[in-house]
């Protein structure tokens, strides 16, 4: 039984069951049986596959651009192509950075400095040696002892600094191949090439070079209604009919779902991973994805014209009814305007029966001022 026919059998049993009803002119009877017999009927869902529009998007778009300005001295690939993570893209003209490479480099392979450091330290330890030889036999002063002493930690400081400064040369190789790498611009991600943005020996700053969409694996945004919150969950699997000509089944797993429901569509989005490691689906495609959604029936209000206005109040056995002055049914052919005191007393339209009112019974009639 739908809602419809469940609201025309309330309807009637009313009629049959309220002589006061019954006694009503047909217009002014109906009017107030509509008003009353508004019903609601929401049928509870079943779990089932629903099919709803969703968008396979990349997975993740990179716009590719340097860390330092300078020319662009070349691009290694064209739109389309497909690339690896580490692949080099473009090069930077890196004239300057390739000579001070070169300078730090032949700066950290002298090694004359710390040979001669390391004899003076050799030297100084021997004179130490024989001055406190000497310094025991009493044939050299204290004055002199101190003095070869000092000499030897002098000898011993000068080593060090020596050292220190190879080691220095040698961050500056370090620092010096950081800054040639810079000017070589690799891929941050595995995809494809969307869009080329530069051309050979246009000065890039904060210009990005390209742009790179990864497709593997490939993001499903889709929209589910409100209705449905709490029935998807991470891990939940689904099947994926892309909006192409063989029309194949991909299955992609639930990895995202909003916990704020958007209120001007009255949905939330979910997004799925869609495996993609041949490359075969491309991004930007429309589909179809089936979740096993339990949703309600929608509600449909059964209205009769005038049922928005507010019900009579029931009449007491034997008492005459008396017309509610709110929203009175259009006038009927034949029919003649009769105002009652409310009606006058409220300012309202004139209530109009319809003719059949004179074949009402006495104890049904509705109480009239003239």
């Amino acid at each position: 039984m739908n809602r419809e026919s469940f609201t025309m059998n309330a309807m009637n049993a009313m009629t049959r069951k309220n002589p006061l009803i019954q006694a009503l002119p047909a217009p002014i009877g109906a009017f107030h049986l509509a008003a009353l017999a508004v019903a609601v009927w929401a049928t509870p869902g079943t779990a089932r596959a629903e099919s709803l529009d969703c968008m396979i998007q990349p997975n993740q778009i990179v716009l590719v651009g340097s860390s330092v300005p300078g020319v662009v001295d070349d691009i290694a690939v064209e739109r389309g192509d497909t690339i690896t993570r580490g692949q080099v893209l473009a090069q930077l003209r890196a004239n300057v950075e390739r000579a001070a490479l070169s300078v730090a480099r032949e700066r950290a392979s002298q090694v004359g400095e710390g040979v001669v450091a390391r004899s003076a330290q050799e030297l100084a330890r021997n004179e130490l040696e024989r001055a406190n030889e000497m310094y025991a036999q009493k044939f050299v002063s204290k004055t002199y002892l101190e003095k070869q002493v000092a000499e030897a930690k002098g000898a011993g400081g000068r080593t060090e600094q020596a050292s220190e400064r190879n080691r220095l040369a040698n961050r500056e190789v370090e620092l010096a191949q950081a800054q040639l790498a810079q000017r070589t611009i690799r891929a941050p991600v595995s995809g494809v090439v969307v869009e080329r943005l530069v051309a050979p020996g246009e000065l890039v700053d904060q210009k990005p070079l390209l742009r790179i969409a990864s497709i593997d694996p490939l993001r499903v945004d889709v929209l589910v209604p409100a209705a449905a919150f709490g029935q998807i969950a991470p891990g939940l699997a689904a099947n994926v009919v892309p909006e192409l000509f063989n029309r194949s089944t991909h299955v992609a797993v639930v990895k995202t779902v909003d916990r704020v429901v958007d209120a001007a569509s009255n949905t939330f989005r979910v997004r799925l991973e869609l495996p993609n490691p041949s490359g075969a689906l491309p991004a930007g495609l429309r589909c179809k994805i089936e979740l096993a959604l339990k949703l309600p029936e929608p509600s449909r209000a059964a209205t009769t014209p005038g049922a928005g206005a507010k019900a009579a109040p029931a009449a007491k056995p034997g008492a005459p009814a008396t017309l509610a002055p709110a929203a009175s049914p259009a006038t009927a052919p034949g029919a003649t305007p009769i105002t009652t005191s409310a009606a006058r007393s409220a300012n309202a339209p004139p209530t109009t029966v319809a003719s059949t009112a004179k074949a009402t019974p006495p104890a049904a009639a509705a109480t009239v001022q003239r």
